[in-house]
């Protein structure tokens, strides 16, 4: 078992680490980002991750840790943004009798971000099978001939 003062460090280590680099990275944020409120929120954001993996706290180095993981909320964040509007061009191109709900379009819409997460977390070729399967409606040879791989792997790739 810790000592009682190994118990009291790790217990304030988070909000040590949050005192001495928040301001920092805020202000970095608000270089890249343009918007103090933005920075604000992906700050809040990055220090929710590390609390999240209480194992990477402890770093001598905690500046590249807390950019690297800003920059992936970036990303995120970048990407969702432009699904949206692709979402929102999508739906004003609907006639009004065929345009969805208020609530329709929140649910369709958290449906595409979640749909981009998990494609996202797909290796690149899975990800191309499955987006010429499913968008471009090719079929499994024409996908291995496309991709330069064996059906065996096309179907491998679906199985996943």
């Amino acid at each position: 078992m810790p000592s009682p003062s190994a118990q009291l460090a790790a217990a304030t280590l988070p909000d040590t680490l949050y005192r001495h680099h928040q301001p920092w990275l805020t202000s970095w944020l608000r270089h890249r980002l343009g918007c103090r409120h933005r920075a604000e929120d992906l700050s809040q954001d990055t220090f929710l991750r590390l609390l999240a993996r209480p194992d990477l706290m402890a770093r001598a180095e905690i500046r590249p840790l807390l950019t690297t993981i800003a920059k992936g909320l970036m990303i995120d964040q970048y990407r969702r943004a432009a699904l949206e509007r692709a979402y929102h061009e999508a739906l004003a191109a609907l006639p009004p009798a065929y345009s969805p709900s208020a609530e329709e379009q929140l649910a369709l819409l958290e449906t595409l971000v979640e749909i981009d997460r998990l494609l996202d977390g797909l290796p690149g070729l899975v990800r191309r099978a499955f987006l010429m399967s499913q968008l471009d409606g090719m079929t499994y040879p024409d996908i291995a001939r496309e991709l330069g791989i064996s059906v065996s792997s096309v179907q491998k790739y679906m199985a996943r």
